[in-house]
C-alpha cells in the first residue's frame, strides 16, 4: 500500500505541476554571467532535466487530456534541447507504452493534439535510441497503431505527425526494403483511398497532399531498387506532375522534389535497359518498351512544367521570398532532368557545414530539420546514429576544457531565478548569511560571485 500510495502522490505532483499555467519558470534571465557551464554543473542540470521528464511521464497517466498533451510538449522539448540517453535507457519501455496508449483507441480518449504530440515523441524517441533492437521494437508496436490512427476518419490535424512518425520509425527500426514498401503505401492511400462500400472519398487539403508527399519521398530516398511496376510508376509520376500546376505552392514544392528524386533513382533508365533488351518482339518483350516511351513522355511533360515553374511571375499577394525559392528549386531541377546535376548546397550547423550533393540527401536533410525543428542543430551535432545518416562528423569543442555553452532550455532550466536549482542557491546562501552575523563585517562576508562561479 505504501509503495502504491507514493506512486498516487507522483503522479498528483505532476498534474499539479502541468495544469498549472504559471509559466514563470520558463522566464530567462537576462543577469546571467555568463553561458558556459561547469562539468558539475552539467551533471546537476541533466539531474534536474531528468526530474522533470520523470514528472512528465508520470503526468501522462492522468485523466484529463490537456494534462497530457501538457507533459507530451516538455517530453519533446527536452528531447530537443538534450540527448536523453539516460532517461531513454531507463524509461524506453514505459514511455513507448504512454505514447501508443495515447495513439491506439482505448479508455484514454485523445484529443487530436495529444495524438499529434505522442506520434512526435515516438519519432524522437527513435532517433534518440538509433539503429538496434529498441527502434526495431518501436517500429513493430508503432507500425499498427499509426496506421489505423491514419485511416480513421477523425480529425486531420493530427496526420502530419502520425505520416512523420511512420517515416521515422521505418527508416530507423525498419528491417528491409519490403517493409519500407508497406509503409510507403500506407502514406499513400491517406489521400489516395482504397475505395470500398464503406469508404467515401474525399478531397485532401493542400497541407495534408504536402505532408503526404514529403513523408513518401523521405522514404523513397531511402530505397535503392523499389519493387514497382511501370504502371505504378507511370501512375505516381502522373500523379506528382498533376500537384505541379496546383495553386499551393508548397504542394508544388514537394512534389518538384519528389519527381527529381523518382528520375534520381534511376526509373526511367531501369525501362530503358528493359526495352534495349526485347529482341524477338513478342508481346512479352514490347511491354517494356512501350513503359519506356510513356515514362519518357511523362518526363517531357515534367520538365517544361518545372520551366515554366522556374520563370513564375509573382501574382497578387505573393510572398516573394516563397517565390524566389520555387524558382530556385526548379531552375535547379530543370537542371537535373536536362544535364544531370544535382544542387550543391552547404547547410550550416554551429560552427559546421554539412555539403550534399543529390536529391536524396537533401530531401533525408530538410525532413529532418523539418521534424526536429528547434532540436535539429543539437541532435545533427550530437546524435551519432545522423553522423552515420549524413556521414557527418562535427568538430570538437572543449570550451575553457570541461565546459560547454548552454542551449536557450538550459540557461531557462539552469539560470532562472525560479527555476529549482537557483532556488536551492539562494536557500544555501542565506544560511551562509545567518552564519555569518554577528562577525566582523566584512571579515567573513559569503562572496556571491565565488559561489555562482
Amino acid at each position: 500500500m505504501g509503495k502504491r500510495n507514493s506512486q498516487r502522490k507522483s503522479v498528483a505532483s505532476a498534474a499539479a505541476m502541468f495544469d498549472s499555467d504559471d509559466d514563470s519558470s520558463a522566464t530567462s534571465s537576462s543577469t546571467a554571467p555568463s553561458d558556459l557551464m561547469s562539468i558539475s554543473e552539467t551533471e546537476q542540470l541533466q539531474s534536474h532535466q531528468d526530474s522533470l521528464l520523470d514528472q512528465a511521464l508520470d503526468a501522462l497517466d492522468e485523466k484529463r487530456s490537456s494534462t497530457r498533451e501538457k507533459a507530451f510538449s516538455s517530453i519533446i522539448e527536452a528531447f530537443n534541447s538534450n540527448m536523453q540517453h539516460q532517461f531513454v535507457e531507463k524509461k524506453f519501455a514505459t514511455l513507448l507504452h504512454q505514447c501508443l496508449a495515447s495513439i491506439k483507441k482505448g479508455p484514454k480518449k485523445a484529443s487530436s493534439k495529444e495524438i499529434a504530440l505522442a506520434a512526435h515523441v515516438i519519432g524522437c524517441l527513435a532517433l534518440t535510441v538509433g539503429c538496434g533492437d529498441n527502434a526495431r521494437e518501436i517500429f513493430e508496436e508503432a507500425v499498427r497503431h499509426v496506421e489505423e490512427s491514419l485511416a480513421s476518419n477523425s480529425d486531420v490535424s493530427k496526420i502530419p505527425s502520425l505520416l512523420e512518425c511512420l517515416a521515422i520509425i521505418t527508416f530507423v527500426g525498419g528491417n528491409n526494403q519490403e517493409e519500407t514498401e508497406r509503409s510507403m503505401d500506407i502514406m499513400w492511400r491517406v489521400i489516395h483511398p482504397k475505395l470500398g462500400s464503406n469508404v467515401v472519398a474525399v478531397k485532401p487539403s493542400a497541407p495534408l497532399i504536402t505532408a503526404v508527399v514529403s513523408a513518401w519521398s523521405f522514404l523513397l530516398s531511402t530505397v535503392s531498387n523499389l519493387k514497382l511496376n511501370s504502371k505504378n510508376w507511370q501512375n505516381s509520376i502522373s500523379y506528382l506532375s498533376t500537384l505541379l500546376d496546383k495553386e499551393d505552392r508548397s504542394v508544388r514544392i514537394a512534389a518538384g522534389e519528389a519527381l527529381a528524386l523518382v528520375f534520381e533513382i534511376g526509373v526511367i533508365d531501369k525501362y530503358s535497359s528493359e526495352s534495349r533488351s526485347a529482341s524477338d518482339g513478342t508481346q512479352e518483350e514490347i511491354k517494356p518498351q512501350e513503359s519506356y516511351i510513356l515514362l519518357q513522355g511523362l518526363k517531357g511533360k515534367v520538365i517544361n512544367q518545372c520551366k515554366n515553374l522556374a520563370m513564375e511571375a509573382g501574382g497578387k499577394g505573393s510572398a516573394k521570398k516563397d517565390l524566389n525559392s520555387q524558382r530556385n528549386l526548379f531552375r535547379d531541377i530543370s537542371d537535373f532532368f536536362e544535364y544531370g546535376y544535382s544542387p550543391e548546397i552547404s547547410t550550416k550547423i554551429g560552427g559546421d557545414s554539412l555539403q550534399t550533393s543529390s536529391w536524396f540527401q537533401m530531401i533525408q536533410l530538410n525532413f529532418m530539420k523539418h521534424f526536429l525543428g528547434g532540436g535539429f542543430t543539437k541532435h545533427m551535432q550530437e546524435n551519432e546514429f545522423l553522423h552515420d545518416v549524413f556521414d557527418f562528423t562535427p568538430k570538437k569543442k572543449y570550451l575553457n576544457n570541461n565546459e560547454h555553452r548552454m542551449s536557450g532550455l538550459e540557461k531557462r532550466m539552469f539560470k532562472s531565478p525560479n527555476s529549482a536549482l537557483n532556488k536551492a542557491r539562494t536557500q544555501l546562501l542565506d544560511k551562509q548569511r545567518l552564519l555569518t552575523e554577528g562577525r566582523k563585517f566584512g571579515h567573513y562576508a559569503v562572496n556571491m560571485d565565488d559561489d555562482e562561479a
